[in-house]
């Protein structure tokens, strides 16, 4: 396990310590499952994923206070990677957000969209234990929201929502699979990928789309996104984003008095502690 250790102060009484975990890829499929859905499982199956988050889920338990996944906790939709699923949300330290993976039938071989999230949450009957598109939880005095993004938009109801959590009064860690558009992430990005004009973040301009208008429909962001994006920044009780999806850690800031932390991939055994002061 590799161990990125990180510190917020927001005037907490007593310290918060969590595990941010995201991007874990683990791939299961038994006798319920058709052969394309072994397949996947026998080329994206690894002893090593598994151990790795035997290992996260291990040290948050023993060393923090909450485990926060923000999600492709599973690498595809399977009857066994459901059941896996239901048993890790089950875990009382355990805080969810969906990625695009929860999501994924064959993954990659469609044109995702909410009707093709709808049939994949049809297929998880009956879901996963834990609310996926929206949650929330206050531990320590710090209100956790996960919000479903990982097709890189919001929803209307979704920003009604969050604005009845803001009305709390409470400082919000936001967790989100897909991270918000920022500059310097945004290059970082690039930098790893050298997928020229691609941006895989949520709220990103025009000019920073993907050049493959199959892609740049998905990442286009609706009005509501944009609206929520810049809701979310102007919000001072939001004090930091915890996103995965990049495959990739790094820290900067959104707007004054909020970072977003991105975390590498849980599959490659990266997790992030944040110690909330």
């Amino acid at each position: 396990m590799e161990l990125i250790q990180s510190a917020l102060e927001i005037g907490l009484e007593k310290p918060l310590k969590i595990l941010h975990v995201t991007d874990s890829h683990l791939a299961f499929a038994d006798e319920r499952d058709n052969e394309r859905k072994h397949a996947l499982a026998k080329r994206f199956s690894s002893r090593e994923r598994e151990r790795f988050f035997g290992e996260h889920l291990a040290y948050a338990k023993e060393q923090c206070d909450l485990l926060v996944h923000t999600g492709d906790l599973i690498d595809f939709t399977s009857q066994a990677n459901f059941d896996f699923a239901r048993k890790v949300l089950s875990e009382e330290k355990v805080f969810f957000a969906a990625g695009n993976h929860e999501f994924s039938q064959y993954v990659g071989e469609a044109y995702e969209d909410l009707a093709y999230k709808m049939n994949s949450f049809r297929e998880m009957q009956p879901g996963l234990g834990a609310p996926l598109f929206f949650n929330s939880r206050v531990l320590g005095g710090v209100n956790f929201v996960s919000i479903d993004n990982s097709y890189h938009q919001f929803e209307p109801w979704q920003l009604t929502r969050l604005k009845k959590e803001i009305a709390k009064g409470l400082p919000i860690m936001l967790c989100l699979h897909v991270p918000l558009f920022e500059q310097s992430l945004y290059e970082r990005h690039i930098e790893r990928s050298g997928k020229g004009s691609s941006c895989y973040l949520a709220g990103c301009d025009e000019d920073y789309l993907p050049d493959d208008e199959w892609r740049a429909i998905e990442i286009r962001p609706r009005g509501v996104t944009l609206e929520t994006v810049d809701f979310i920044k102007s919000q001072p009780l939001i004090k930091a984003v915890l996103a995965g999806h990049v495959h990739f850690s790094f820290e900067s800031a959104l707007a004054p008095g909020m970072t977003q932390f991105v975390t590498g991939g849980g599959y490659e055994g990266i997790a992030r502690e944040l110690t909330i002061l």
